[in-house]
């Protein structure tokens, strides 16, 4: 029995449609579809079982193994009925998993038998397009973030995403008196609580060595302007919006660049980690530089149409990340943070990064 998430489910919704639609169309920054700019598909590639499956658009859909051998044919109309159920249920179903019998008999028909196809990189889903910009057909992986049901993260919390700061200023400072703080926002009242105390907090580095380096290969600064933002996060107003934190992180100017001339130094370089992000790099791996999502971003939209960001609409892929994403605070206990701790004689506190779409 396949059981499955709304995001992972989501995932097998975006397979159906495309081949129903045969198109994937671009949307600009507010997920509004751009008129004319579309990308016709050719196949989907999908693994299965350590082969290689291509699903072919042609007056059917023919499904051919490696070897290009045809293994069985499915009119288009089969297609566009099992994604309108599946999005039916997506947007009844309530709980974390769940299984839908009738996609799955389907799904097993056309030699589909697991929710996620077999991934080494951050791609979801690979198509080959016809570019009708350039008249080539590349393959192209996609990655792919689902509006149906809870907000999808962009940056994935764990243990390596702590960023741990020095406390600065008052070597009387109690530690059980302000980690025995739990009233909500607990993380923000203790920031709070040692600020009152006469204390800095002063980035001092990432816990992760590998997400330390991967950041500083998309920024050198990028670790001390994503250090600021989170703890901006705690101790301004509003919302935890990346553009409204990053517009506050402008006015403060914690790392001294010179604005006099406009440069939106902190948009620019938050804008390249949330365009990274979407498109390979992870907390817990090397990053090389090198996309594995070289399509862009396909966004399942409420209503169920499906969007996408190519890596050709760069600037709106960018202001649509950067719109519309926050930072989230993860769970302390699970990932170890937001208690001062001792070492060394000097006093720490971890705070973590998690980036989810709003």
């Amino acid at each position: 029995m396949m059981t499955g998430n709304k995001g992972e489910w989501s995932e097998i919704y975006v397979f159906l449609k495309l081949l129903a639609d045969g198109r994937l169309d671009a949307a600009d920054a507010n997920l509004n579809v751009i008129p004319n700019i579309y990308y016709p598909i050719i196949k989907i590639l999908r693994q299965e079982n350590n082969k290689e499956l291509e699903y072919c658009i042609k007056d059917e859909i023919r499904v051919f193994d490696e070897n290009k051998n045809e293994l069985i044919h499915i009119p288009v109309i089969e297609f566009i009925n099992n994604s309108k159920l599946l999005f039916s249920y997506l947007r009844s179903s309530q709980g974390r998993s769940f299984a839908f019998e009738d996609i799955e008999d389907f799904l097993n028909s056309i030699k589909i038998f697991t929710l996620s196809a077999t991934s080494t990189d951050k791609s979801d889903i690979n198509l080959v397009v016809h570019d009708l910009k350039t008249g080539l057909e590349p393959k192209l992986g996609f990655s792919i973030k689902s509006m149906i049901g809870k907000d999808a993260t962009l940056f994935n919390a764990g243990s390596t995403t702590n960023f741990i700061y020095e406390i600065i200023g008052n070597d009387q400072i109690v530690i059980d008196e302000i980690n025995a703080i739990q009233t909500k926002p607990k993380i923000a009242n203790r920031i709070q609580k040692i600020r009152e105390n006469g204390c800095s907090i002063c980035f001092r580095n990432i816990q992760s060595d590998t997400l330390q380096l991967n950041l500083q290969l998309i920024d050198s600064d990028l670790p001390k302007i994503l250090a600021e933002l989170i703890i901006l996060k705690y101790t301004s107003p509003g919302d935890s919006s990346i553009a409204l934190l990053v517009n506050q992180l402008t006015i403060n100017n914690p790392l001294n660049f010179n604005l006099s001339q406009g440069h939106p130094f902190y948009e620019y370089k938050i804008k390249n980690f949330l365009t990274d992000s979407a498109l390979g790099m992870t907390p817990a791996a090397k990053w090389n530089g090198n996309y594995d999502a070289t399509g862009g971003l396909i966004i399942v939209k409420e209503n169920g149409d499906l969007v996408c960001y190519h890596i050709y609409n760069h600037n709106e892929f960018q202001d649509y990340l950067f719109n519309n994403t926050r930072l989230e605070q993860a769970s302390t206990s699970r990932y170890g943070f937001g208690d001062l701790y001792q070492e060394n004689g000097k006093l720490f506190i971890k705070l973590n990064l998690q980036v989810r779409f709003s």
